[in-house]
């Protein structure tokens, strides 16, 4: 088992935490997150950290409490830092646009797509191939980005689609030619 959840969360300068029952509040530079938690766990603040505690050295406790470290420290980095995901386009006439709250692409269907930017994520287009998300939610952003790439996934033929940066698309051959495939 993992003893990630033994370590204190450090709470930098700027950033407030509190804790109110069973819900954990931060707030800092770039917006406000807050996470409620199992009762059976406590959560502290002291000494500019955060501390969580297990009831009990159960298997499925130990894992819960690493999962609520982790996730009080992903809500530290938001709201510090922040998070982003960058997806690339790729593809003849494919491209992206913001329009206020909603993205609009170009993706070879008939007609274009619509995407309603949910509240607090922002979406950028720097080039028409290129798409920014951002926000201080972790899983909120890494959301948005998959619910955007499922538009049209990166197909392994041509490489078509929308991928995140840096991934690889393992590519396939196409058809053989018949004549050059040993036929007559």
């Amino acid at each position: 088992m993992s003893r990630i959840g033994k370590k204190p969360v450090a709470i930098p300068s700027g950033v407030k935490a509190a804790v109110n029952g069973n819900t954990i509040n931060i707030e800092g530079a770039k917006g406000k997150l807050s996470y409620t938690f199992k009762s059976d766990f406590k959560v502290v603040v002291k000494d500019n950290a955060v501390v969580v505690t297990r009831p009990s050295d159960a298997k499925q406790d130990k894992a819960t409490h690493g999962l609520i470290r982790s996730l009080v420290n992903n809500m530290i980095i938001g709201v510090t830092q922040g998070y982003k995901k960058d997806l690339e386009i790729t593809g003849v006439g494919f491209k992206a646009a913001v329009q206020g709250k909603v993205l609009n692409l170009q993706l070879s269907y008939s007609h274009p797509i619509n995407y309603n930017i949910p509240e607090g994520i922002t979406v950028e287009t720097p080039k028409p191939n290129i798409i920014i998300v951002k926000g201080v939610d972790k899983a909120k952003v890494g959301e948005v980005a998959a619910e955007i790439r499922d538009f049209y996934r990166p197909e392994p033929y041509k490489g078509k689609g929308i991928k995140y940066v840096g991934e690889h698309v393992r590519r396939k051959a196409g058809k053989a030619v018949a004549g050059a495939a040993g036929g007559a």
